[in-house]
Formats: structure tokens, C-alpha cells, sequence
């Protein structure tokens, strides 16, 4: 990494010059990925009970999938049996194009009681849209809805829901808060960026950095969608890591070159020393965080594995970026980085930590190891209780906000329809038997309220069961169950689907994966820290503690939005329940992003252990130095991510409200007491190896090149 220090500032232009014509490159190719990414959904798992009971289904008796619910209310004072409203919503149904809608159910075609409101004011129409797959469907609605949503004469009034009206609608407001998050966090990001730096060009270089690690991710999550499906939702993990590592990365080697520069250092020493030592350790972080990210590939669902191709993506493009042109942009500008100062005298960089605000927490700290380990265990635990109470749940229309159309749609059909009208429990049955008989014994199954044939064709009927359950509840995830455990008739297969069976297999998908993402990513971080520092005992202390900073969050996420504690303030409808991609989702970020505070602050420690032999003063010097880039980079991605926990789709919102709790703790009381008050008490064992693997980390370890320290105030090893 020194050696390429002093490359970087020797052909610093050729490097500037190559930087932006790929930034031109990812920004013309990249910008196209909006187009080309899947819609809402990809949270079912392939090859369960319930997609195959949808696929064979569809292969044999045609889909019948309610994506488009057309809500109809009658003008005051007349009600669904009135000619003039019948005539006037079939009429418009008809007028629909044949080329769009391949299908129409309406309570007058089929005689239904089930799509007439209790007090018969309101009815509703069931729409199959032609085309082959979601995206030509998407389009086809997009074509009718200006004409579904409006309707004429007596047909009063018309909202749109079902499956592919709630997807539209959540992509839409995705798009959305993305725009307003950026608005919102951005004005504030360049203040603080401009008070934490201290001056106009040191502030600017981390934003060249996520805006590169932006736009070259965008391009390679179009190129991803040439390969594979790729979930919209990727495009929020990508702004915010981007973001959020670029002000991280950019932060510690921009105050680490300042600080060398400060030293006496010239511009290319500085930078040299900058690269063999911040340099190496954003590599280290950055494969850190990836890895963690990876281990969201190792799902099934579209969701997951699109959320991990994107985060992969962000890091390595923002990781290239603060090692390639960053370094080449401080060759250029070498003492000039601290141009357009907004400080009246020179004060240390950030990464110096010379504060006298820290260097007396680190004193404390070291003197009193014993009470802030216990204090800070009681500060992560008690928040962690409320996740022993989790109960997992599914994605519906409820996610959008209050009052959305899509949403109104789903809470009126709950409310004033018969339950379970549009999501039943679907029973899919291939062979030769009489699906009404088995449709009598599925109706004697404890909690089913009606069992009927709703399709048949060869050899394969689809009946269709009632109950009185929410879908996504536990009562219905039981009966499913014991749908399940009804024998199949002799010589059949049965399969048992809908949105229920839907949730059961994700639950079962997701359980069966989690052993092998704990083995991976902590496998992996393992050794990478291993090499890294040269120690066993540090990388298990990092994930234990990782461990407990990740159940304080999920406590609090438990707590607000399964309780609904801040339901208010925060605007979303607690649902009693959490969809459980999602937790998944945040294990895997915040484990790697948590991580990345973890190997800056012991970067510093073991610099300053391989200098001095002292460990206790080696620790206190470490959080000396280390907390002011820590607490500030913690401090600007608390920014973006709180523009995203303005989210009008709750999910995303509860994304961002467990990333801001997750790295406000880790910043403060995880790395600023736990672990530099673990390490005083752990003493020289932090640093312990075995022999034979003290020789590999002697062979193959990650190490800096042996330089000068640059100098610092000194720590007393108080208590040593």
C-alpha cells in the first residue's frame, strides 16, 4: 500500500484522467438501470410448496391472480342492485381493451355474494392482466388505469388495488423518498461535512468519492439485470452505502493525509504513509463489509440476492474509488487540501483525535475498565429484550402510507367484505380424483370456514379455502399447517398455496439459510481480521460485540414497529408483526457496516501496539485517535440515513430507523467504552495467535510497512 502511495502521486493525472472517463462511462450506461430492474415483490421462495402450487396452477388452469381489485362505490343513495350503476360499471369494464385485460370477475358474471360489501354500497372487479410476465403486465395497467380509476355516469366512484396497483404504488413512492431523502440529507451533509473538516476542499473529496461509488453501481446493477432479476429496492442499499462508505472512507484517509501533512511530512511521504496505513485499512474494511453483504446471495429470494448484488457492488466501486482517485486527487492538491479553511487557526484533522474531550474518556477508560464494561452491557441488553417477542409477518398493502389509494383498497375489503375473498388458502390437486370430495374434507379442518372448487381441467382442480384469520396472522399460518397434514388422496399430489402458505415458506427458506450465512460471513470475517491484526482473540471480540450492538437494535425495531411505540411520530401502522427479509437485510448491512467502525479503531490500536509493546496505552491512544473519525463518519451517515427513515414505505422507514440506532450505538457505546474497556482488561491477549498461526500472520498478514509514527499526545497507561 505505500508503494502504491507513491505510484498514485507520481501518475496522479493518468489516474484522474481514467477516473472520470469510467465516471462518464458508469454515468451514460448506469443511468438506464431504472428501466431495467424488476418491480416490488421477490420475496417468495423458488421451488416451495406454495410457488409450485402457483405454477401448476397457472400452467394448467390459467392464472387467476387478482392484480388489479377495481373498489367501486355507488352514488349516494343507491346501491349495487341498482340497474343504472350495474350498467354503468360493466359497460366500462367492457370498453376495456382485449389486448390488456385477459380477464374480468365481477359480482354480476359470477353471481358472487363474496364481492358485494355488507351494506351493499360497494362492490368490487377482479382483473387478469394479459402478458407473459410482472413487466408486461405493469406496462398493460399503466395503459388502463387512467381509464379504470375514472369512470363515468352512475358508476360513482373507482380506486384501484391488488397485486400489481400496490406494486406500482410502492415502486412509485420508492422513487420518491430516494428523491427526498437525497434533498433532505444533503444540505445538511455538505454543513457538516464543512465543520467537520474545517474547510471547503477536505469537505468536497468524500462527496467526489460517493458520487463515483453512486453511478458506478448503478452501472453494475444494469449489468447484473443482463444476468439476472434484480429487485428495485436495490437501488435504495446502493444510494445509501454509497453515500455513507464514501463519507467513512473519505473521511479516514482524507484526516489521515492532513494529519501526515501536519506532521512535516511532503506531499508524497504523506501520502505514502496515508496509503500503508488508512489505505490498508479501508481495504481491510471494505472486503469486511462486502463479505457481509455476500451473504445475502446465499438466499433464494429475488429480494435478498438483488440486495446483495447491489450492496457488493456499492462497496467495491466506493472501496476502488478512496484507493484509486482519492489518493490522486490528494497528489494534486497535496497542502492545498486545506485551502478555504472556515477555521481561524489550524486545529488537528479528524482522524488526529487530539481532543482533549477524548484523550479524557480514554484516561477513564483505561482506569476504570470494569465499570464501563458492565455499564455499556447494561446499555445494550436492556434495549435487545423486546427482540425475544418477535413475531414475523408478511408485506402487504399496509406498508404504504395512510390514505394511499391501494391501501384504502385493502383495508375496505378486509373491513366491509367477506375476509379472505381475494387471498384464500388455494389447494392445488394433480391427479385423477374427485376434487369436490376433497374439497368436503378440507372443509372439515378445524378453522375453515368454506371449501370450494374454483378450477379444474384434466387431471388438476384448485379448491379454494375460507377462514376467518388475517392472512398474515398466526392463526391462519397454523391452519395452513393443518391443511398441510390432511392425507392427499390416493394416487395425487397436493399442493397447499396462497399468501399465507406464501409466508410459511419464506419463514421455512429464510431458517434453513441462516446457519450457512452465520458460518459464511463469520467464517470469512474471521480470517480477514485475523489477517489484519494478527490475533484470535480480536476477531471473536469484534463479532461478540457486533452481536450484542446488533440485539440492542433489533430490540428497538421490535419495539417501535411490532409494538408500534412511535407509530405516531414516525407515521406508519404497526401491524403486530415484521416481514422477515427484512431483518435479514439489516443483520447482513449493519453487521458489515459496524464492522467497518471496528477495524478503523483497531487499525490505530495496533499501530501504536506495534510501536510501543504497551497494550494498555496502546488502546488509549487508539480511542484517542480514533473516536473523532468514528463518531464523525458515524454522525454523516446518521444524516443520510435518517432521510431515509422519512420513508412513506414502512419497511424501508424501519431500514433506516434500525441503521441510525444501530450506528449511533456502535459509535458511542460499543466502540467508544465496550471494546477499548474489553481490551484494557483482555490486556496482551488481544494479541494472541497460536504459534502456527503467528507464522502465517507473519507470512500472508495484512501489514502495514514499518514507518515512523507520526506524533501524538501521550497517554499515561493509566491502571497498567
Amino acid at each position: 500500500m505505500e508503494r502504491w502511495g507513491r505510484a498514485a502521486y507520481r501518475r496522479r493525472r493518468p489516474v484522474l484522467v481514467l477516473g472520470a472517463l469510467a465516471l462518464v462511462a458508469a454515468a451514460v450506461w448506469g443511468i438506464g438501470v431504472f428501466g431495467s430492474l424488476s418491480s416490488a415483490g421477490g420475496f417468495e421462495t423458488p421451488d416451495s410448496e406454495s410457488v409450485r402450487a402457483a405454477q401448476i396452477a397457472e400452467r394448467d388452469l390459467g392464472r387467476a391472480e387478482a392484480d388489479v381489485i377495481v373498489l367501486y362505490k355507488a352514488p349516494q343513495g343507491r346501491t349495487v342492485d341498482d340497474p343504472a350503476f350495474r350498467s354503468a360499471v360493466t359497460g366500462s369494464l367492457s370498453a376495456l381493451p382485449r389486448d390488456k385485460v385477459a380477464g374480468v370477475v365481477t359480482h354480476w358474471s359470477t353471481g358472487s355474494p363474496d364481492l358485494v360489501s355488507r351494506d351493499r354500497t360497494a362492490t368490487y372487479a377482479v382483473l387478469r392482466l394479459a402478458g407473459a410476465d410482472p413487466e408486461q403486465r405493469t406496462e398493460n395497467f399503466a395503459d388502463i388505469e387512467d381509464a379504470l380509476r375514472h369512470p363515468v355516469g352512475a358508476a360513482g366512484t373507482a380506486q384501484l388495488g391488488g397485486t400489481v396497483a400496490t406494486e406500482v404504488a410502492i415502486n412509485d413512492r420508492v422513487r420518491e423518498d430516494i428523491a427526498r431523502a437525497e434533498m433532505l440529507s444533503m444540505p445538511v451533509l455538505l454543513v457538516l461535512l464543512l465543520v467537520i473538516f474545517g474547510g471547503a476542499v477536505a469537505a468536497s473529496l468524500p462527496l467526489v468519492v460517493g458520487g463515483i461509488a453512486i453511478l458506478g453501481s448503478f452501472a453494475a446493477l444494469r449489468l447484473l439485470t443482463l444476468a439476472t432479476d434484480v429487485s428495485i429496492f436495490a437501488i435504495n442499499i446502493t444510494t445509501f452505502l454509497g453515500l455513507g462508505l464514501a463519507i467513512d472512507y473519505g473521511l479516514f484517509i482524507v484526516g489521515r493525509f492532513r494529519e501526515e501533512l501536519a506532521a512535516g511530512r511532503g506531499t508524497e511521504d504523506a501520502l505514502a504513509r496515508t496509503m500503508a496505513t488508512a489505505g490498508r485499512t479501508v481495504a481491510v474494511s471494505g472486503v469486511t463489509v462486502a463479505v457481509s453483504l455476500a451473504g445475502l446471495t446465499l438466499f433464494p429470494q429475488v429480494f435478498l440476492r438483488s440486495m446483495g448484488f447491489g450492496g457488493i457492488a456499492t462497496v467495491v466501486v466506493c472501496m476502488a474509488a478512496a484507493l484509486t482517485v482519492l489518493p490522486a486527487l490528494l497528489a494534486v492538491l497535496g497542502p492545498r487540501v486545506n485551502a478555504l479553511s472556515i477555521r481561524r487557526r489550524r486545529t488537528p484533522a479528524p482522524a488526529s483525535g487530539g481532543g482533549a474531550g477524548w484523550y479524557r474518556l480514554a484516561r477513564s477508560v483505561m482506569r476504570r475498565p470494569v465499570l464501563y464494561l458492565a455499564g455499556a452491557m447494561v446499555v445494550l441488553l436492556a434495549p435487545a429484550v423486546p427482540f425475544l417477542g418477535i413475531t414475523w409477518g408478511g408485506i402487504d398493502g399496509k406498508v404504504l402510507p395512510t390514505g394511499t389509494e391501494a391501501r384504502v383498497v385493502a383495508e375496505t375489503l378486509e373491513r366491509d367484505f367477506p375476509r379472505n375473498a381475494t387471498a384464500p388458502i388455494e389447494v392445488v390437486v394433480t391427479g385423477r380424483t374427485d376434487p369436490a370430495a376433497y374439497a368436503q374434507r378440507l372443509a372439515q379442518v378445524p378453522g375453515v370456514t368454506q371449501a370450494a372448487v374454483t378450477g379444474a381441467a384434466g387431471t388438476t382442480a384448485k379448491i379454494s379455502l375460507r377462514h376467518d384469520a388475517d392472512p398474515m396472522s398466526t392463526q391462519a399460518r397454523d391452519l395452513v399447517e393443518r391443511v398441510r397434514d390432511v392425507p392427499a388422496p390416493p394416487g395425487t399430489q397436493v399442493y397447499v398455496g396462497g399468501q399465507t402458505a406464501d409466508l410459511i415458506d419464506q419463514l421455512s427458506g429464510l431458517g434453513a439459510r441462516m446457519p450457512l450465512l452465520a458460518a459464511t460471513v463469520g467464517g470469512a470475517t474471521f480470517v480477514l481480521l485475523f489477517l489484519a491484526f494478527g490475533s484470535v482473540v480480536l476477531p471473536l471480540k469484534a463479532m461478540a460485540t457486533n452481536v450484542l450492538s446488533l440485539s440492542a437494535t433489533f430490540g428497538v425495531i421490535v419495539w417501535i414497529f411490532q409494538e408500534g411505540h412511535l407509530s405516531g411520530p414516525l407515521g406508519f401502522t404497526a401491524t403486530g408483526t415484521l416481514a422477515p427479509a427484512m431483518p435479514i437485510l439489516m443483520l447482513a448491512m449493519l453487521f458489515g457496516l459496524t464492522m467497518d467502525y471496528e477495524v478503523f479503531l483497531l487499525s490505530r490500536i495496533r499501530e501504536r501496539y506495534d510501536a510501543t509493546g504497551d497494550n494498555t496505552a496502546a488502546v488509549a491512544t487508539g480511542l484517542q485517535r480514533s473516536a473523532g473519525v468514528i463518531t464523525g463518519a458515524a454522525l454523516l451517515f446518521i444524516v443520510v440515513m435518517g432521510a431515509f427513515s422519512t420513508s412513506g414505505i414502512s419497511f424501508i422507514k424501519m431500514t433506516g430507523v434500525g441503521m441510525v440506532t444501530a450506528v449511533l450505538l456502535d459509535a458511542t457505546i460499543v466502540r467508544g467504552l465496550l471494546v477499548p474497556a474489553a481490551m484494557r482488561l483482555l490486556g496482551r491477549a488481544n494479541w494472541w495467535a497460536p504459534g502456527p498461526l503467528a507464522r502465517v500472520y507473519r507470512r500472508y498478514g495484512i501489514r502495514e510497512e514499518d514507518a515512523p509514527d507520526s506524533p501524538a499526545r501521550p497517554l499515561e497507561p493509566a491502571g497498567a
